[in-house]
This record gives C-alpha cells, structure tokens and sequence, in this order.
C-alpha cells in the first residue's frame, strides 16, 4: 500500500467523505463494554421503577412487564419479564409462569395487529453459556419476522437498520396493548 492509499484509509476512517455510508451506533459501545452490568444491579429490576416511556416498556401486569429490547433484532422485539428477580424458568411460581405465557401471547398478538408480523422467534437464553445477555434475570425474547427480513446489513455490515425510533415502537404497540 503506498503512502496515499494509507492516507486515504487513514481518513476515510476519520469521517472523511469517501463512497461508502457508514451508520454509527455510538450508543452500542456500553453494551460491547458491558457498561452498567455487576452482580450489585439488574437493570430487569431497575426498568419498573422509571417512566414507561424511560424504560421503553410497553405493558405492566401484576407479575410481569413488557418492555422493548434495546438492542433489538429486529424492529418490534418485546422481552416479556417477571418483576421477581429469579434467574431460571424452573424458578418461577406457577402464577408468574401463567402470567409470562399470558404475556408472551399478548405481545404476539399487538405485533401481529401493529406490524403485521408474519412469524416469530420466540425464546429465552437461560444462562450465560447459552447466550443470554443478562443471565441473571429471567426474561422471555418476542421478535417479529416477516418474509425477506434478512440481508446483508447484519452480516457483512455487523448493523441493524431499524425503521423507526425506539420511543415511537413503543408508543405504537402501548397503545395497542390489550391486557392479557
């Protein structure tokens, strides 16, 4: 590489306007840095005690929430949460489990009605080995799907393009919510 290519790279890197569109997501780097994770907090605890509008949540019931994921897969993925700080499904009572199933079904159903979602991913990651984020907390993953929501963004990109503020998803389907 001669010393103009190098330059050339060198600011391209730095905002210098070349062919290519970058979206920045600056806001990612606490995530990647597991900024605001200890075993002292649980922000499934935390999130009860903000705004609806604050914490992104969409619907409370008596044993769970739902809330909008920040770091969504795709645009419209609620997490359905027990307020009861229990780390393992097995943990649950059976009413907390009645009520997480009541509303894992309700946010299929205002998705469906909001956005049109064709299918869904629906899961939870139970531990750390098995992928979950936040493995303290138990906590049931809605993401909608719909036919040709896949490209080539995430995988050669490493990028999500969501088409619409989070604040304004989550006023969408709380207005919609029907209590399960």
């Amino acid at each position: 590489m001669s010393g103009v290519e190098f330059e050339v790279e060198v600011q391209a890197g730095v905002g210098v306007p070349d062919d290519f569109q970058r979206i920045w997501m600056p806001e990612r780097m606490a995530y990647i840095k597991g900024e605001g994770k200890s075993d002292d907090s649980c922000v499934f605890c935390e999130l009860p005690s903000l705004s609806d509008e604050d914490a992104l949540i969409v619907a409370r019931g008596e044993l769970v929430y739902a809330v909008l994921n920040l770091y969504p897969y795709n645009s419209g993925h609620l997490m359905a949460v027990p307020y009861r700080h229990a780390a393992d499904y097995t943990e649950l009572a059976a009413d907390e489990t009645a009520e997480l199933a009541s509303y894992t079904k309700a946010c299929m159903h205002v998705l469906r009605e909001v956005s049109t979602a064709q299918g869904f991913n629906i899961g939870m990651n139970q531990g750390s080995v098995a992928g979950a984020g936040i493995a303290q907390h138990l906590h049931q993953h809605v993401v909608p799907r719909w036919g040709g929501d896949t490209n080539f963004m995430p995988v050669v990109g490493r990028t999500k393009v969501l088409p619409q503020l989070l604040r304004d998803t989550r006023q969408l389907l709380a207005d919609a919510w029907k209590t399960p």
